[in-house]
């Protein structure tokens, strides 16, 4: 299995420079048509599609489309300057970055330094309430209790400024190319809701009108002929239609009516690789897939939840569940990450609560009875518009059939719908969740998804163990030693099971006969821009 990330060691090098690099745009052959129209399959976006607030894949796609960061990652996960013309340090505590000119907003803006300072003090203003501002606590000003400037952002002029950070981050560098650090044009601050419904960008495409976005039915992409980095657009634009069921997608995808499907729905998991022959795709990928308890729900707080948490893990049988329902698409989960990610490891101590076994799966249910005896159904929402019920309804039985309890899946019609209720705090039940990287870090799937009042902390999980063990981790310009801290603080979340880890997920996607050169990347997602139409 290859190991995806590339750029952790180098981030820790003295006078870090990221070098520029181009990978040819179109690479891997065809020719380039920029009238052609590539169609992919998407979801509705949760939120107006504003860069500090997008936390989920569906909006992350258009964003990732339509702006350009600091930095961008290649198929492999590799870093690449974009914006950037170097980004160097001495200490993984300042952070000197140099921008290269006559980059553009599609309204004919400027990006300058001020671009990335004010985007990212929006993202990180408490009042704001930007779902990922927790990706700039790291740096000087930040505060989680008031409103307060990011004082370790400085302008040195228009292509020049300076990060500094409030202690030694060592992936620093590495994070630039997420979302959240993308620039803004200064229009998005007169009314930033109405910016999140339109956006302007600087990336390889943009929104192709004003009516671009037709909400539950698709957005429309087109080229941008601004764009002044490597990735220049092999075709004429992307249309992310959103389907609320993925039966309907494959079957757009076999009819060619749809040009790249990133997910085959579990139902034709049996049929795909000989429906599609060498356009079907089966890869790794930095996905993880879980589900959320809330550490406020009934039955679940305290060494009761504990219990009743590490129960319901060992009453699962997920080599079954992944041989049966996935047939070989996914792995059975042996920690919180990704084995596509450099310092993954499958021998933590305390693993084996992931492991399937019955006995003493009962043992801790009834210890957990013993302080406070279990009422009802254990429910695990879900969305309907992807491929989830399958494995849920498995998982549900799973636990029935172990425990004795009523189990059973709770379907929203939509991934917004659930999200909103997560969001909100309104969800009553366990929840599908998961995480596709943001960038390829161990970090990233432990610190935004379990440190104590993190974005993505749906469970509300605290632990000033775990949190010290991250923050030792990420201070560490050693990056054995980070992975180690990363390793000790994934012990903790094992014992405590924040979320209960189910398996890895791999890329099981396809194509249709009207396309060339499809690569699905590092974490994924297609690499929209290179593909081309054939003739």
């Amino acid at each position: 299995m290859r190991r995806l990330l590339t750029a952790t060691a180098v981030a820790s090098v003295a006078a870090l420079a990221l070098a520029g690099c181009s990978n040819g745009g179109g690479e891997g052959g065809g020719s380039s048509d920029d009238a052609a129209i590539i169609t992919v399959n998407s979801t509705e976006p949760q939120k107006p599609l504003i860069p500090t607030n997008t936390n989920e894949v569906g909006g992350g796609k258009i964003l990732d489309s339509i702006f350009a960061g600091l930095i961008y990652y290649d198929v492999d996960g590799a870093v690449h300057n974009e914006v950037a013309k170097s980004i160097e340090t001495d200490d993984s505590v300042v952070w000197d970055i140099t921008l290269n000119e006559g980059w553009t907003f599609t309204n004919g803006e400027e990006v300058t330094s001020k671009s990335f300072v004010d985007a990212w003090n929006y993202g990180a203003l408490l009042s704001n309430e930007q779902l990922s501002s927790y990706f700039f606590e790291d740096i000087e000003g930040f505060s989680w209790e008031e409103d307060s400037e990011l004082t370790g952002l400085k302008i040195i002029d228009d292509y020049h400024f300076t990060v500094t950070l409030s202690h030694p981050a060592s992936d620093f560098g590495q994070r630039l190319g997420y979302s959240a650090f993308y620039p803004l044009p200064s229009v998005a601050f007169d009314d930033m809701k109405a910016f999140g419904e339109n956006p302007i960008g600087n990336g390889v495409y943009k929104l192709a009108g004003d009516d671009a976005w037709q909400h539950d039915v698709k957005i429309d992409l087109v080229k941008n002929e601004d764009y002044k980095g490597d990735r220049e657009a092999q075709n004429g634009g992307i249309t992310m239609k959103f389907y609320a069921n993925m039966d309907a997608a494959y079957a757009d995808l076999l009819s060619d009516q749809l040009d790249v499907l990133d997910e085959i729905p579990a139902s034709s998991f049996g049929t795909y690789e000989s429906d599609l022959g060498d356009r079907a795709v089966n890869q790794p990928s930095a996905v993880f897939e879980s589900f959320t308890i809330g550490q406020f729900l009934d039955h679940f707080k305290g060494e009761e939840g504990k219990l009743r948490r590490q129960a319901l893990s060992m009453s699962i049988n997920r080599d079954e569940i992944t041989d049966v329902i996935f047939e070989g698409t996914r792995t059975p989960a042996s920690d919180f990450t990704s084995p596509t990610i450099d310092g993954w490891s499958d021998s933590l101590d305390g693993a084996e609560v992931l492991e399937f076994n019955e006995k003493k799966a009962q043992e801790l249910w009834a210890q957990a009875d013993e302080i406070s005896p279990w009422e009802g159904t254990f429910k695990i929402a879900y969305n309907a518009d992807d491929n989830h019920q399958a494995w849920v309804d498995a998982v549900c039985n799973s636990i029935s059939n172990v425990l004795g309890i009523d189990a059973a899946g709770d379907a929203y019609p939509t991934f917004s719908e659930m999200r909103t209720k997560i969001t909100d705090r309104e969800i009553t039940t366990a929840h599908r969740s998961g995480w596709q990287a943001d960038y390829p870090g161990l970090y990233n799937f432990l610190g935004p998804l379990y440190g104590t009042g993190a974005g993505s902390n749906d469970g509300d999980y605290s632990s000033e163990e775990f949190d010290s063990l991250i923050k030792e981790g990420i201070s560490s310009t050693d990056p054995e030693v980070a992975n180690e801290k990363f390793q000790e603080a994934q012990e903790v979340l094992l014992e405590d099971l924040p979320a209960i880890p189910l398996w890895y997920e791999n890329v099981v996607a396809g194509y249709s006969t009207l396309v060339d050169n499809v690569e699905f990347g590092w974490n994924s997602v297609p690499l929209y821009y290179q593909i081309t139409k054939k003739a």
